[in-house]
């Protein structure tokens, strides 16, 4: 039997995609947590020794041992919390497939995505765009085979990679508004489009993921603190 969440604390920053993906997972779950909002810019003593290895987030402390790096996270809350739905597929082929899309995302993708807001040169940004726009198409084709026809990439529910590149969507409309160019198109990427709003809608997600606006705001703000310090 799983412990009593209760003890259950999340050490995070509501604008982070890397939690929000423990989040969507606690709260699919149906585990109750205390939400304990860190400042990125001065790290807590308490994140410091909870994550003394990458002093980052998100960490999620379940009694007084402390779980670091979202994806190692959420597979923790899936094991921990075995009673509620499953997160990862049961079968082994499906699962290491899972966590290769998941690693993709992570290492390849989502990285493209978040240097296309520093670039400054339009030669530089189309490269960037190409690569995130290449990557959609894997990813649209990643779903379909994933989903079996059924509206998330975990089949008839939310799974795995759903949370893992739903973090993102976010973010991906920051880039879409910034750029002006539609990266998930309904004419190129139609399931991914539609798994979008089935994923945005969810009961785990809404409320939880950070709108396009808020986010928007935060880049821009960033981006004006930026060229304050450089002008210095």
């Amino acid at each position: 039997m799983a412990p009593p969440p209760s003890d259950v604390k999340l050490l995070g920053y509501r604008p982070s995609p890397f939690v929000n993906r423990v989040q969507f997972a606690l709260n699919l779950k149906s585990v109750d947590y205390e939400f304990i909002p860190e400042n990125v810019m001065a790290k807590s003593e308490l994140l410091l020794k909870s994550n003394p290895v990458y002093k980052k987030i998100p960490v999620l402390i379940h009694g007084d041992k402390p779980i670091c790096e979202s994806l190692v996270i959420v597979q923790y809350i899936d094991e921990t919390w075995s009673d509620g739905p499953s997160i990862l597929p049961s079968h082994p082929y499906d699962r290491s497939t899972a966590r290769f899309w998941a690693a993709y995302i992570d290492d390849k993708w989502y990285p493209a995505l978040r240097s296309l807001a520093d670039a400054t040169e339009e030669s530089s940004k189309a490269a960037i765009l190409e690569k995130i726009l290449e990557g959609v198409i894997l990813l649209e084709d990643a779903f379909v085979k994933c989903s079996n026809g059924n509206g998330f990439f975990g089949g008839d529910k939310l799974g795995y990679l759903d949370l893992v590149l739903g973090c993102y969507l976010g973010w991906l409309k920051v880039s879409e508004v910034n750029s002006d160019v539609k990266i998930l198109d309904e004419t190129k990427t139609p399931a991914l489009v539609g798994w979008a709003e089935r994923f945005k809608s969810h009961e785990a997600v809404k409320g939880t993921l950070p709108e396009a606006d808020e986010l928007l705001q935060l880049l821009r703000n960033m981006q004006a603190a930026a060229n304050v310090e450089a002008s210095k």
